[in-house]
C-alpha cells in the first residue's frame, strides 16, 4: 500500500518524506486556506518534496474552467495530480486530462457506482472518503470493499486511495482489503509507529544498557 499524506503542512511534508515511507501528498482548498499561503507557491514546494503524485485540486465547476485550471497546475511540476470532483463536468475533465496523460484524481466518491465512472473515465485514483462515510451512518470500509470487487471484476487500472482517513484503524482495514493507496493527516501517520510495548520494551533496553556501564564508541 502507498502512503499519501493529506495535508499542506510542508515542514510536516518534508519530516515524513525523511523516513523513506512517504509516497505522495494529497491538499484540497481547505488544507491550503489553513496553511495560509498561496496555493500556487505551496504546490510548488510539495512537488519539490516528493517524487510521487502531489494532488491539487481545481476550483472551478464547469468542465472549460476546470481544463483552464487544469493547464495552470500541470505546468508546475511533473509530478502534479491534477484533483477534480465526481461530478458530470468533473469526470468529463477527467477524460480529458488522462488522454492527454495527465494524473487525475477523482476526489469526494460516496458509492460504488460513482467509483466505476470514475474508473471508465479514466481516472488515475479515485479517492472514496472513508470517515465522512461513517459519520453519516454508513461503513467506510464496505465502500472500499465493493470498489475493490468491481475494479477486479473488469481490470481496471484506476487506484482506490482511501481518503478521509481518521485514525489507524482505518489503515489497517483498507490494507486488508487491497486498497492501493491511502491518505492521512500527519498525526495519524505518525500514530501508526506508536505501540505500548515497543515503548516498554525500549525503556527495558535502555535500563538494562545503562547498568552495564558501556557506551557503544
Amino acid at each position: 500500500m502507498k502512503f499519501f499524506v493529506d495535508t499542506a503542512d510542508t515542514k510536516e511534508i518534508a519530516d515524513l518524506a525523511a523516513t523513506g515511507l512517504l509516497d505522495g501528498v494529497t491538499t484540497n482548498p481547505s488544507l491550503i486556506h489553513k496553511s495560509g499561503r498561496k496555493f500556487l507557491e505551496v504546490v510548488e514546494e510539495i512537488c519539490g518534496l516528493v517524487e510521487g503524485p502531489v494532488s491539487a485540486e481545481v476550483v472551478a465547476l464547469d468542465h472549460e474552467g476546470m481544463m483552464k485550471e487544469a493547464a495552470i497546475l500541470r505546468k508546475i511540476a511533473d509530478n502534479v495530480c491534477v484533483k477534480v470532483p465526481l461530478t458530470v463536468d468533473g469526470l468529463k475533465t477527467c477524460k480529458a486530462l488522462t488522454g492527454d496523460g495527465a494524473m487525475v484524481n477523482v476526489t469526494l466518491c460516496f458509492s460504488a457506482n460513482q467509483a466505476l465512472l470514475a474508473a471508465k473515465a479514466g481516472a488515475t485514483f479515485i479517492s472514496p472518503f472513508v470517515g465522512r462515510h461513517d459519520d453519516v451512518g454508513f461503513d467506510g470500509m464496505e465502500l472500499i470493499s465493493d470498489i475493490r470487487l468491481i475494479y477486479d471484476n473488469y481490470g481496471f487500472d484506476t487506484e482506490i486511495l482511501v481518503a478521509s482517513v481518521r485514525h489507524p484503524i482505518h489503515v489497517l482495514q483498507s490494507a486488508k482489503i487491497g486498497a492501493d493507496v491511502m491518505t492521512a493527516p500527519p498525526a495519524v501517520i505518525r500514530q501508526l509507529f506508536k505501540h505500548p510495548l515497543t515503548d516498554n520494551g525500549i525503556a527495558a533496553f535502555l535500563a538494562d544498557w545503562q547498568k552495564t556501564g558501556q557506551a557503544i564508541g
